[in-house]
């Protein structure tokens, strides 16, 4: 896996739809090919943030889901 990680975002204990918006605003501020980590508890997240990618054409690197946690690493298109 690729763990040149530009910025982080923790969105624990946020839900639908603070996780999106939160990313959406994270990747905003990144240039095109930045790598993106996100984690969260929120199981929408996991459809959320796949539908997110499909609509604004980053892509989605990798989708982990650990016990109550979610982890996500978006690359900017």
């Amino acid at each position: 896996m690729n763990t040149n990680i530009t910025q982080t975002l923790d969105a624990r204990n946020l839900n639908c739809p603070l996780p999106i918006l939160r990313t959406k605003k994270a990747l905003n501020s990144m240039q095109s090919g930045d790598l993106l980590a996100i984690q969260a508890t929120d199981p929408g997240s996991v459809n959320d943030l796949e539908a997110f990618c499909k609509q604004t054409g980053n892509k989605l690197v990798s989708s982990e889901a650990a016990g109550d946690e979610f982890s996500f690493i978006i690359k900017k298109s």
